[in-house]
């Protein structure tokens, strides 16, 4: 099978390329690099080197003819987003809509779209919250997200082109980069690793939904099968603090660093948390990685990185 990814050589893209080509497909790779890193590159995947608000996505579409379209190439920063909604509606809307045009010239069978679990229904009063849950996104990276599935939702009705949104919880894993505010696993484990100070926004009884990235590409790759389309999250259905998650790394780092508070950022969610039953039944998944799992496998990655 043909198929295509955006975003490829990013933390989760490139793993997610791994398991396809390791499942002998066909695989082409679209990024502009900006937070993806070449050496995360499979070097059996082809690589086209461009932003996917180019027009020569078009083009790309018409030669290669992929059959699936992992869509996960993005601005990935909530904060960012915040600071500066005009870029983060680029290239999370437009760019998006670039690449809709594109399948529906090319009759593409199905695209499977990176969207956020926590982002994109804001403070909730269900925790865990499932999916069927109001939507009311407190950041422009939330409300983009919100936006493009509406558009998946769009294409599917009018050109009947499949699709499958994947809500993410917090992923975290090997090749997460600890640079910028998207990761605070991999930035918390590198400072540590440093013996440098960690900086904690607001009291650090936030909580999130961290989930492991080798779980997450499990469920893009049963978002696959033909019968599979919708909406679904994909998390843990647990609750953990960034404070637990500083007490964890700590311990797994041995650090001398310290914790250092610093006032809420905005955006910020107080509690995140996703209900997985709708991924348990109908993609038949689950996460597998228990958190200490995932952190220490983290951290070994980040101490070969470092």
């Amino acid at each position: 099978m043909k198929i295509l990814v955006t975003g490829g050589a990013g933390f989760i893209g490139s793993n997610l390329v791994d398991a396809l080509i390791q499942r002998k497909n066909k695989v082409l790779v679209i990024d502009n690099l900006s937070t993806g890193k070449k050496e995360n590159l499979n070097k059996k995947a082809k690589f086209y080197k461009l932003d996917i608000c180019s027009k020569k996505i078009l083009e790309i579409f018409k030669k290669e003819k992929p059959e699936i379209v992992f869509h996960l190439a993005a601005q990935i920063n909530v904060r960012k987003s915040v600071e500066d909604p005009l870029f983060d509606a680029k290239v999370n809307i437009l760019g998006s809509l670039n690449l809709l045009e594109g399948a529906k010239k090319t009759n593409v069978k199905k695209i499977i779209f990176a969207s956020t679990g926590g982002a994109l229904y804001g403070e909730t009063k269900i925790i865990p919250t499932p999916e069927n849950h109001p939507i009311w996104p407190e950041s422009p990276y939330g409300i983009c997200k919100m936006t493009v599935e509406r558009y998946l939702n769009y294409y599917w009705r009018l050109f009947k082109i499949p699709f499958v949104s994947l809500r993410l919880g917090n992923v975290y894993g090997p090749r997460q980069s600890p640079e910028g505010e998207a990761g605070v696993v991999a930035i918390f484990t590198q400072k540590m690793l440093k013996n440098e100070d960690v900086f904690v926004f607001g009291d650090g009884r936030q909580t999130r939904d961290f989930v492991f990235v080798g779980d997450v590409v499990n469920a893009f790759l049963k978002s696959i099968k033909k019968k599979v389309s919708g909406f679904f999250n994909v998390g843990t259905e647990k609750e953990t603090s960034v404070n637990q998650i500083y007490s964890l790394l700590k311990n797994l780092t041995r650090t001398k660093s310290k914790k250092i508070k610093l006032p809420k950022k905005k955006g910020d969610l107080r509690r995140s948390c996703l209900k997985i039953k709708k991924a348990k039944k109908e993609l038949d998944w689950e996460p597998k990685t228990p958190l200490l799992e995932g952190l220490k496998k983290t951290v070994i990655f980040l101490k070969n990185y470092s």
